[in-house]
């Protein structure tokens, strides 16, 4: 299953925004992979948290073949080692165990959150263990496809916008500006960000300040 999407959204953003817009005639049409049950899908996003999209794929894919399938009950009945062999941390074992257990014994009724608001969906998902802003926004989008997501905690999307409007740094308040902008159509947004910051477009660079090389000492 691929992000649904179609022209009312990207005419929409064409017309708010004619860098965004040039973009997108640019780069086209965009599938991205959305994974529609909500458990498994908010483990792949607690195990993706702080590593490269590489190394992300592999224990996802060493998880899915040592489970067979990802559900409270088959994590709860994995050995923490066992998890930790396929590459998760000792701290994202006790994240997973954490909410594999608050959805087993009902704590937490997650096919419950598709009939709230973005807000209380954010509200209740970042009281668990392990789970932050990106986190929860990343399972709105790809696997809720919550139309309107636009992550500020997502370092990509901050380097899209870099790239996008030629900026050094995206302050809180020109993110919003641009959250704004892309409104109720943010999601799509967010995908043609995230194509810009992989260098879907060739010659678009990235305006952030390199970091300065450290002198060498003089001896004396």
């Amino acid at each position: 299953m691929t992000f649904i999407y179609g022209d009312e959204e990207v005419s929409y953003l064409k017309k708010k925004d004619k860098a965004l817009a040039a973009a997108i005639d640019t780069i086209g049409a965009i599938e991205r992979a959305v994974n529609s049950d909500l458990f498994s899908a908010l483990v792949n996003s607690i195990v993706g948290q702080q590593i490269s999209t590489k190394a992300h794929a592999t224990i996802w894919e060493r998880m899915n073949a040592g489970l067979g399938e990802v559900t409270p009950q088959t994590v709860i009945d994995c050995l923490d080692v066992q998890l930790q062999s396929y590459g998760i941390s000792f701290k994202k074992v006790a994240y997973i165990k954490g909410v594999a257990e608050r959805v087993a014994d009902g704590r937490l009724d997650i096919e419950a959150l598709h009939q709230k608001p973005d807000e209380e969906i954010y509200k209740e998902l970042v009281q668990l263990p392990g789970v932050g802003q990106w986190t929860a926004e990343v399972l709105m989008l790809f696997s809720m496809q919550r139309p309107n997501i636009v992550s500020f905690g997502d370092l990509a999307i901050l380097r899209g916008m870099r790239m996008l409007y030629h900026h050094r740094v995206i302050t809180q308040p020109l993110f919003e500006k641009y959250r704004r902008r892309y409104s109720p159509y943010g999601s799509v947004a967010s995908l043609y960000l995230w194509a810009i910051a992989g260098g879907a477009i060739e010659g678009m660079k990235d305006y952030a300040p390199k970091p300065k090389k450290q002198g060498r000492a003089k001896s004396i």
